[in-house]
């Protein structure tokens, strides 16, 4: 069976609601390989109990562009990414790259707790036939992508 894996970065003022979210999720939660920037990370981790949980940077000393980086390379599944709508970013470029890329790699992103509800327990994040398609980017890099 193949172990999905999920990003999860929240913003400062998101944090609090993003484990809260993964404490009720926590089951659902359980057998996925999990990513998460700096304190939202270390925050799960004590509040799941979950040693296993993939620590990055924090997001703006550069574990969005970590998160962005797996993504290119295939290694995440979701991304949930609870950020915040009301307060400015200093590292708003980051934030906007991070969404970009994974736009573009066709990976799922859930900005808020429905969504996140939605997608978490769709079919798809237990279906091991199901493989999101992937972009074909040969016309534009002049080479197949695998």
């Amino acid at each position: 069976m193949a172990v999905k894996s999920v990003a999860l970065v929240a913003h400062d003022n998101k944090k609090k609601e993003l484990v809260d979210w993964a404490n009720e999720n926590r089951t659902r939660l359980a057998p996925l390989r999990l990513y998460a920037t700096g304190t939202t990370g270390r925050l799960l981790s004590e509040s799941l109990g979950r040693t296993d949980l993939n620590c990055l940077l924090s997001g703006p000393l550069g574990g969005d562009q970590q998160i962005g980086a797996k993504i290119a390379e295939g290694e995440i599944d979701l991304l949930v990414f609870f950020w915040d709508p009301l307060e400015p970013q200093p590292h708003d470029p980051d934030i906007k790259a991070l969404l970009r890329i994974a736009a573009l790699w066709n990976i799922p992103v859930a900005c808020n707790r429905a969504t996140a509800e939605f997608v978490l327990t769709s079919a798809y994040m237990t279906d091991d036939q199901h493989q999101p398609q992937k972009p074909d980017f040969s016309e534009y890099t002049g080479r197949k992508v695998q």
